[in-house]
């Protein structure tokens, strides 16, 4: 089984973004900047935040961070929206998830500005998806959401090294099976891949018999959340499998996939490691997607 090193394919992304705005600040313009709202009570998305942070750094991105109590109202946190909506100098917004439970999320997130929605999770940018992009076009001039992103950039890596094409349907022909469907990863993974010419399979908690699914698939993307429920049992022979969870071990410090990454060695022909799979991919089309908001208030 060859590993897909997301961590180094992100990092040769966030390289080819820098060297993007350098050009475009050596041409007099402003650096892009991205925004980014945080409301205080979950741990992760204070670390999630200072990762994203950390990259635009490396990017030559600006970065504002807002941070709010947990106890902040859905009128101040919609003028706190409208304002970078306002603000010129702001290319993207990004307000981490999850929210307190007595904010409207939906709201929240459909009142950003679509060209400035970064996440690609506002309703007028997951319609986009039904598009028929190409495959560049998905990736790079498109504000989907980043995560599938990172999931097809990891698909594209495999079938390169492979020598197949990746223009166009590359998918075709290829039977994709989505372990979850939520509308941050699965769904709009599975309009990606159905884009890219795949027949899709999506399961979900209720589904019956989810290895009748994954023994029947070329390529194998679980987003459930669920520690190491994929095993090499419930793969075909020469199956890619992209691990899109983050569990930690109870009692340590350990993070393992939805996958069991030694488990499907034998069978598996490509696969995502956790950590340093589609993680820091993750980040890097979080950049990339500001970049292309950027570029676009240049035209």
């Amino acid at each position: 089984m060859q590993i897909i090193n997301g961590k180094a394919l992100a990092a040769t992304l966030t390289e080819q973004i820098k060297n993007q705005v350098q050009a475009v600040v050596l041409q007099g313009k402003r650096k892009p900047c991205l925004a980014v709202v945080l409301i205080e009570g979950d741990s992760a998305s204070a670390i999630y935040v200072a990762n994203k942070q950390k990259a635009c750094e490396k990017a030559l991105i600006d970065s504002i961070s807002i941070y709010k109590p947990a106890s902040i109202t859905q009128a101040d946190l919609e003028t706190i929206i409208q304002n970078l909506n306002n603000d010129k100098n702001v290319d993207g917004i990004l307000v981490q998830l999850p929210l307190p439970r007595h904010i409207d999320k939906d709201k929240i997130i459909n009142l950003i500005n679509p060209a400035k929605d970064v996440d690609g999770f506002c309703t007028q940018n997951t319609g986009k998806l039904f598009e028929n992009y190409k495959t560049n076009d998905m990736l790079f001039n498109s504000l989907s959401p980043c995560t599938p992103k990172g999931c097809i950039y990891c698909l594209l890596n495999a079938f390169e090294r492979e020598g197949l094409s990746t223009d166009g349907k590359f998918l075709g022909g290829k039977s994709v099976c989505i372990l979850g469907s939520s509308n941050i990863v699965g769904r709009p993974l599975a309009n990606m891949c159905i884009t890219l010419g795949a027949t899709v399979s999506v399961c979900n908690s209720t589904t019956k018999n989810i290895s009748f699914y994954t023994k029947n698939a070329d390529i194998i993307i679980a987003a459930v959340g669920r520690a190491e429920l994929v095993n090499g049992d419930m793969l075909k022979s020469g199956a890619i499998v992209i691990d899109v969870g983050i569990n930690r071990v109870e009692g340590s410090n350990k993070i393992v996939g939805d996958v069991n990454f030694e488990s499907i060695s034998e069978v598996a022909s490509y696969a995502t490691p956790v950590p340093g799979g589609v993680g820091p991919l993750t980040i890097a089309f979080l950049l990339q997607n500001t970049l292309f908001a950027y570029l676009k208030t240049l035209h």
